[in-house]
Order: structure tokens, then sequence, then C-alpha cells
């Protein structure tokens, strides 16, 4: 299973239930990685996309403790051992766990951490307003660093309209 998720300086991951920027080509490597993929998320998360409605071109799990709670075109599952059945499942129906992709958010990666063998990390090389982390995995002793893309500057949007210019690179960690 994978992880992916982009961290500012400090690890911080969002602020007030948003992300901390856009990046063009942060959303494209998300999308390159993701697309024909299953992605698990928490149901804060899916709110946060457009509409919240689920990512298209991919299987959508969604966790959310309510049985009441039914997106459309997601696949919803109440706790972390109706997950793994649902993982299991898709698992004996050849989809394999190197095609699952932990997408978010904080409870969610904290809770599927132990169990992902990759990590894709975008680094933006910036420091955020922030209220919720991602583990530092460079202070892990279980993950080790892959691979590095060089640094890339690129445009940016951030919260409450500020906008500007981010340099940030691409890191693949693997668990050891």
């Amino acid at each position: 299973m994978n992880v992916i998720v982009a961290v500012d300086s400090e690890w911080g991951i969002g602020n007030k239930g948003d992300l901390l920027a856009r990046v063009k080509e942060d959303l494209q490597q998300f999308a390159r990685l993701t697309t024909g993929k299953t992605v698990v998320l928490g149901s804060n998360t899916l709110a946060t996309f457009p509409g919240g409605r689920v990512l298209k071109d991919r299987r959508n799990i969604v966790l959310n403790p309510d049985p009441a709670y039914a997106p459309e075109g997601a696949v919803v599952v109440h706790s972390l051992d109706e997950l793994f059945e649902k993982l299991k499942e898709l698992e004996a129906q050849g989809v394999p766990s190197e095609d699952v992709f932990i997408i978010g958010g904080a409870s969610v990666y904290k809770q599927m951490l132990p169990y992902c063998d990759r990590a894709y990390i975008t680094k933006f090389q910036k420091s955020f307003e922030k209220d919720v982390y991602f583990p530092n995995l460079d202070e892990m002793q279980e993950w080790s660093i892959v691979s590095e893309s060089e640094a890339i500057t690129a445009n940016y949007r951030g919260a409450a309209g500020t906008s500007g210019e981010i340099t940030f690179t691409f890191v693949e960690y693997s668990k050891k």
C-alpha cells in the first residue's frame, strides 16, 4: 500500500480543513500516480473535493463510521476492519496492494501509515500556517528515501487567496 501527501517544510498538511497550497505540478503528479488505482480517504477529505464528489477514474473507498453516509460513486467502509476486508476482496479480484493509495486526511494517514510500504511526498520548501501534520518520515528509522526530484519552482494558490511562487521536490520513500 502507498501513501501520497504534500507537506510543508515542517510536515504540515492542512489548515482549517483545506490544503496548504494548490500547485498544478503536484496535482498532476497526484493524478498520474493514482488514476486507475484505488484511493482510500476520510469523509472530511472527500468534502474538500470540488462538489464533494469522488475522484474520477479511481476506485474511491471512504472511511466513515456513519451507517447512513453514502456519497455517490464511493464504496463506504465504517471501520478499519471493514476497510481491510474490502482491500482483501479487491486483492482476490486481482487488485494488488501496490495499487492502493492512502490520500488523507490526517487521521486516515495516521491509522494507515503502519500498513504502507511506499510514500510519495511532495515537499514544499516553505512553511505555511497549519493545524494538521503528517509524521516526519525523515525522523523515522523504518523509512528511507528511494528517489528525490530536482527542485522545481512553480506558482501556487494558498488559503485565503494567497499565491506566489513555491519551490518543492517529489520524494519517494520506502519502508525498510
